[in-house]
């Protein structure tokens, strides 16, 4: 078999329309809406939360644009890694890629804890962690089937989560007060912004995923942009509604302290929705019901998302080349798919889901950051790339993105300086591990 035959049957296979890109980029992220980010009020109140989301907005609509300018340039699986390669060379490649493959592999295992307790609500009786160990095999093994079914019922799912969001607003709007924004809106002062970061990053954590499918996408230099643009353009919608809907129905404390109880909650959509129906059982396990779309969404797309920077990954030699191997059957990365779906549920068993969810993100900050790095040294390098999009404002956007992103990092080492160590040696002894044998077998 000679290498040209070799290199058709690791290509992937082009399936997704701008109407699927916009499910999956939606679909990755909506799962912030409905758990995790109300832990930023508990740091920084209302108005601390709220400043920080505002900065994280702009961070991501800055972001976004710069990446999708690459993603339309460079359609390539591997989405960062491949970016970073080429602008800053295969060491500083790698660690974009592996920051991204640390973000991609530990989101999952967070949302197959909540899926298991937002279970719970329904089956007492059965095992949260059992439940989310289900979940893996069930949507590893429906992204291995194929891409189409996967990016089908994931438009399906996200469309739900989506009218899920809109219920909750239209029931809890009518009760919304300005005053109740106002309840002890900044409780640690100024720092409270910095720590409340990492959870308005949760808001729209893993959208990039969108060009790490840019492979399997029909015509990418310009579906890439449609889905990405209406996508980001949806999340920010809903974060804002969401965000002033739960809030604005009884301060802040109502929906992170239930009753009370110094133990923050991490339901604070059914939490507001009681303020508004009170004991109302109906409507609460409407609701409940309706968030487990939206964290399937986030899981099946995370996954499919995932399975993708991995396969990259072994088929350019910095991972073993079994991980790179595309399924002669079923057309998709079942390999990678399968090496994630392992180190997810041995995270999952951990039991850490706050502390998973941080170092998912210190993994998406140190990718933001050398995209926007290689973003500006591929303008220099190559200024004659063919790019379909060029991002408005050059170089305001990359540096704005690239600013803020670094500002959170430096914010969320000084917050979890224990888990930044964590992630930093995961990082640093992959690359050691990539330097001493990966590097050596490719050049050679």
């Amino acid at each position: 078999m000679d290498q040209k035959t070799n290199d058709k049957e690791d290509q992937l296979k082009k399936t997704l329309g701008p109407f699927m890109l916009w499910g999956l980029g939606v679909g990755y992220v909506i799962s912030g809406n409905y758990f995790g980010w109300n832990l930023g009020l508990a740091e920084g109140g209302t108005l601390g939360a709220g400043i920080a989301i505002f900065f994280i907005i702009i961070m991501y609509v800055t972001f976004t644009f710069s990446y999708t300018e690459m993603a339309c340039a460079i359609p390539k699986a591997g989405g960062a890694f491949s970016y970073a390669e080429r602008g800053l060379g295969k060491h500083l490649g790698f660690l974009a890629g592996m920051s991204q493959n640390i973000e991609f592999i530990f989101a999952p295992p967070a949302i197959a804890s909540a899926i298991g307790a937002y279970f719970g609500i329904f089956f007492p009786e059965l095992n949260a962690l059992l439940i989310g160990v289900v979940a893996y095999l069930i949507f590893t093994g429906l992204n291995i089937i194929g891409l189409q079914v996967a990016a089908t019922f994931e438009l399906f799912i996200t469309i739900i989560a989506v009218i899920g969001l809109l219920f909750f607003a239209g029931v809890t709007l009518p009760a919304f007060k300005v005053e109740n924004l106002l309840i002890n809106a900044l409780p640690n002062g100024y720092m409270g912004i910095v720590a409340a970061i990492p959870f308005a990053i949760w808001f729209f954590l893993a959208i990039e995923g969108v060009a790490n499918v840019a492979e399997e996408t029909i015509n990418p230099q310009k579906n890439i942009l449609k889905g990405f643009g209406f996508a980001l353009l949806t999340l920010v919608i809903l974060c804002v509604i969401t965000f002033m809907a739960a809030v604005g129905v009884g301060g802040w404390e109502a929906i992170v302290y239930p009753d009370g109880s110094g133990v923050a909650s991490d339901s604070p959509l059914p939490l507001a929705m009681g303020l508004v129906m009170g004991d109302n059982q109906m409507y609460y396990h409407l609701l409940a019901f309706i968030a487990l779309f939206g964290l399937v969404a986030s899981f099946n797309g995370i996954i499919l998302a995932a399975g993708r920077t991995t396969f990259e990954f072994g088929r350019v030699g910095y991972a073993p080349k079994a991980i790179g191997k595309v399924n002669k059957k079923f057309k998709t990365p079942v390999n990678a798919l399968f090496f994630n779906m392992v180190i997810g549920i041995i995270a999952l068993f951990t039991g850490k889901t706050g502390e998973i969810i941080t170092i998912a993100v210190f993994g998406a900050l140190c990718l933001y950051i050398l995209s926007m790095l290689a973003f500006l040294q591929l303008r220099k390098k190559e200024p004659d790339l063919e790019r379909p999009f060029k991002v408005p404002y050059y170089p305001l956007f990359p540096l704005v993105a690239l600013i803020i992103a670094s500002l959170s990092l430096i914010a969320m080492i000084i917050y979890n300086f224990n888990l930044a160590l964590l992630f930093f040696a995961m990082l640093l002894g992959a690359y050691l591990f990539f330097v001493l044998f990966l590097n050596k077998t490719k050049t050679s």
